[in-house]
């Protein structure tokens, strides 16, 4: 080390020469980079939404969320699974490994769904995949209630009204209902 350090001071003008061209070739290459204010930095992620038609947030969890975990959990690519259940409705967030293709990821999520569709209860809807969105994209969940209004009259306005408003919104991609009575 000691004799590095004294080549070094015997040939300064070397090392200045070998710095100052480091530092030009770093600044040339960070010229070129490209520079995006929203870089994506998302690694592919599927989301699976299911709807459990009233059931209680613990039943969700036992007898929705865990089957869909477990069946994806073992497939080839994924790196974590994170899931949210909530009354009626279950959020699972598949996130593959970096590079791994979107669409590829898309199809094995839904491969493993449909073994575990058979053994999810009756009244629980098929799980659906939620449209490909980013790092920035938000679920949000919202209620309607009324004193007045019946369960199917909420649903219908919802259906009708609030998601076709919500859809023309720039850049919602989904809305999904949940509960309350449909015909």
């Amino acid at each position: 080390m000691k004799r590095l350090i004294q080549w070094s001071i015997d040939h300064h003008w070397i090392v200045l020469v070998l710095a100052i061209l480091l530092a030009g070739s770093g600044l040339w290459i960070a010229r070129a980079m490209p520079v995006d204010v929203f870089p994506d930095l998302t690694a592919p992620t599927v989301t699976v939404l299911t709807e459990g038609g009233g059931m209680a947030p613990e039943e969700m969890e036992t007898l929705v969320t865990f089957p869909i975990e477990t069946a994806i959990n073992g497939a080839s690519g994924v790196r974590r699974v994170r899931s949210a259940t909530a009354m009626g409705i279950a959020v699972v967030w598949v996130e593959f490994d970096w590079g791994t293709d979107i669409f590829r990821a898309r199809q094995i999520v839904s491969e493993k769904l449909a073994l575990v569709g058979s053994s999810l209860p009756p009244q629980v809807e098929r799980p659906i995949l939620a449209p490909i969105s980013s790092i920035m994209g938000e679920i949000l969940f919202f209620a309607i209630s009324s004193d007045v209004d019946d369960p199917l009259a909420l649903r219908t306005a919802a259906d009708t009204l609030v998601r076709r408003r919500l859809l023309a919104v720039a850049g919602v991609s989904q809305v999904t209902p949940i509960g309350g009575a449909e015909r």
